[in-house]
């Protein structure tokens, strides 16, 4: 019972480690903006600022690909 209760906590521990999520090492905003929540595809991340706008920005350059106002 022992050694099925440590095989089933080193899956786990195996299988959570691999799908970490990467993150990006640095994200530059516009002048005067501050993020409020972040989230990210496979291609892309966004982020939403406290002014309302959803910044998209692409993984692979970092480059700002949308800009969407939230009424």
């Amino acid at each position: 019972m022992i050694g099925g209760l440590l095989v089933i906590t080193t899956l786990i521990v195996i299988r959570f480690s691999a799908t970490r999520p990467v993150l990006p090492d640095a994200i530059t905003l516009p002048d005067g903006t501050r993020a409020e929540a972040f989230t990210q595809g496979r291609d892309w991340y966004a982020v939403v600022t406290q002014d309302n706008r959803i910044l998209i920005f692409d993984r692979s350059s970092g480059a700002l690909r949308q800009t969407v106002t939230i009424d």
